[in-house]
């Protein structure tokens, strides 16, 4: 398996996911034609579907059809929506780009950005819970998985709280750790469960892909916070320097760079060790894996 693959079934996934959104969000001139117009500009902003093409990946590494997890991967698009939308608003990160674009709140103002992102929250547990593909037990599932995924005490919306708290503050690794594995974890840890257990995986199966999910979140931080540090603002598409502006406390910012390189090499053979019982079967989530450890935006 190539990343010449890896990027022909990630396309494939955005493809995939981006239909489904088109048909459950609000077309632009539906009322309130505003509100709806700002959900439609963060959510087709040219994000790169990592999660759905995580969901995708594992779906078929557990012989589940697309059809199973494909409103999934919508509802965790626009759970990871919102969380941008709220996130780039003056009273979080206050930055005025995403994907090269202008940020929610520039485009439309900061009321109208705020609701973008509840109604989006709302519309993801909908998307699951009317999903007539999946057993109701299942669904039930899911909802339960994504709602603690994405509020708290677990969840993305406590990391976001602890990451805001760590400002200006000097935090060990165990607390870094903590942080990130719900502001950022948590939804990848999801987005891998969700396949797993709407393709029904066995137990032994399911700690395997949790536990692969984990590190390949605590991955993509590492590699984001390097990101940040090291890229130009043309490049990300987002303001860089901006940890270093906020006094976030980052992976960069306790180790510096190198270290912090060391440790993303290290979590990214922890993600692929967590696969070795899947064999030859796992090659695309691997492959994730280095791509991540790669990516230069």
């Amino acid at each position: 398996m190539t990343m010449s693959e890896l990027s022909e079934f990630s396309k494939n996934a955005a493809k995939k996911v981006d239909a489904v959104l088109d048909s459950l969000l609000p077309k632009e001139q539906d009322e309130p034609a505003r509100l709806h117009s700002a959900m439609r500009w963060s959510t087709f902003a040219g994000g790169k579907r990592f999660r759905p093409t995580l969901a995708f990946l594992v779906a078929q590494l557990c012989a589940a059809p697309d059809e199973r997890i494909e409103r999934t991967a919508a509802a965790i698009e626009m759970v990871h929506t919102f969380s941008l939308i709220h996130d780039d608003l003056p009273a979080m990160d206050d930055d005025e780009l995403r994907r090269g674009k202008p940020t929610c709140h520039i485009k439309f103002d900061e009321a109208t950005a705020i609701l973008a992102g509840d109604a989006l929250l709302a519309l993801a547990f909908k998307a699951i819970a009317d999903d007539e593909g999946l057993e109701c037990d299942i669904r039930i599932k899911l909802i339960a998985e994504l709602a603690e995924a994405t509020g708290t005490p677990r969840g993305m919306v406590a990391g976001q709280q602890l990451d805001i708290l760590s400002e200006n503050k000097k935090i060990d690794a165990v607390e870094l750790e903590h942080i990130h594995l719900h502001k950022t974890g948590a939804l990848i840890k999801f987005a891998a469960r969700s396949a797993a257990l709407a393709a029904g995986v066995s137990e032994p199966d399911l700690l395997a892909i949790t536990e692969f999910a984990t590190k390949l979140g605590l991955l993509f931080q590492i590699t984001d916070d390097l990101l940040d540090a090291t890229q130009s603002t043309d490049v990300l598409g987002k303001t860089a320097g901006k940890d270093e502006e906020s006094q976030k406390s980052t992976y960069v910012s306790l180790y510096g760079i190198e270290q912090a390189r060391m440790l993303a090499g290290e979590t990214m053979d922890a993600a692929i060790a967590s696969l070795s019982h899947f064999g030859d079967c796992a090659e695309l989530l691997r492959q994730l894996a280095r791509s991540t450890l790669a990516r230069t935006a």
